[in-house]
């Protein structure tokens, strides 16, 4: 009976799925510690907040007051794929390259354990950086804009920022179960990324803000708010800024944006006048915002699944 019970043990049978699954998060984020990627992150993720606050104190000689920049406050494209990269570019490759994915594999853990454990160990990565960030800048904000309203917002678009980067995580993490090559993925990934960064802004100039720049990962068309005391706000539709939209949509809710054209051939050199624009169509915040939702958890979604599915296939020569 005894030695019934710890073949049981050692085979993983009196083992709970879930305890299979933490096995699986630790040793990713011990790994991840080991390599100081994990460290490397969060100093990045404080230096940005830093650098954020800064910037206006160094650059502006008066700053005017605004009680929502804490809630509105969103990282950028390039910050959202360098915290992505840094966290998911060789999640899945390195394994292959070192060889540990043969004794990982070897363990009483099913393939689809080990891949969700390194998912989640990726978000609670980007959990833990984008809390330093946010919880700093909320803090900061207060005195460099004022007292900041509307905090309890706060977790809305912190998560909202997270699910913008992790559509680049489960990019890099599908690329990196496929090429199992390091360098290969970061070249793909990056190669699509600075397309999208500037292909996006590019084709928006010359064709306007057109409704299918909101359906790739990126800026979007950019649009404007306008408030019901006429404050003009900037909203970009794209998954980059589904954090602010989400909060725009709960603080504006049924506000209307405006996406207009803007005439680039009518200015001329000297011409001291405003270039004239043309409304081109017109969208309820809570629908850019939805939308912005659900495009990009779609896109998590489709990649994550050409990852497991691509790791449950792949051939093991031990």
């Amino acid at each position: 009976m005894k030695d019934h019970e710890q073949h049981q043990r050692l085979s993983g049978g009196s083992v709970s799925w879930f305890r299979r699954f933490m096995a699986v998060v630790r040793y990713e984020l011990l790994w991840n510690i080991r390599k100081k990627k994990f460290i490397g992150v969060i100093i990045i993720a404080f230096l940005l907040a830093v650098l954020g606050l800064v910037l206006p104190l160094v650059l502006s000689e008066s700053i005017p007051k605004n009680a929502h920049f804490a809630i509105t406050y969103g990282a950028d494209g390039l910050s959202l794929f360098l915290f992505a990269l840094a966290i998911a570019m060789n999640s899945m490759s390195s394994e292959f390259e070192s060889g540990t994915i043969v004794p990982l594999l070897t363990k009483p853990v099913s393939r689809t354990t080990v891949f969700l454990g390194k998912v989640f160990a990726a978000f609670a990565i980007l959990l833990v950086s984008f809390t330093v960030i946010f919880t700093f800048t909320a803090v900061g904000s207060i005195f460099v804009y004022g007292p900041q309203s509307d905090l309890v917002l706060l977790p809305v678009v912190l998560l909202g920022n997270i699910i913008s980067a992790f559509i680049w995580v489960s990019i890099l993490i599908a690329m990196g179960t496929i090429t199992k090559n390091t360098i290969l993925t970061v070249i793909i990934s990056l190669g699509l990324f600075i397309s999208l960064f500037i292909a996006l802004p590019v084709v928006s100039v010359f064709v306007g803000p057109s409704t299918a720049l909101n359906y790739l990962p990126g800026t979007g068309a950019t649009g404007e708010l306008i408030t019901a005391d006429n404050t003009p706000l900037s909203v970009g539709a794209g998954t980059d800024y589904l954090g602010v939209n989400l909060v725009y949509a709960l603080l504006y809710s049924g506000q209307s944006v405006n996406f207009s054209k803007i005439d680039i051939w009518t200015v001329q050199v000297g011409d001291q006048t405003l270039p004239t624009t043309e409304v081109l169509y017109t969208e309820s915040i809570n629908f850019v915002a939805i939308r912005g939702l659900a495009i990009s958890l779609t896109y998590i979604a489709v990649f994550l699944l050409i990852g497991w599915l691509a790791f449950k296939k792949t051939q093991i020569n031990e």
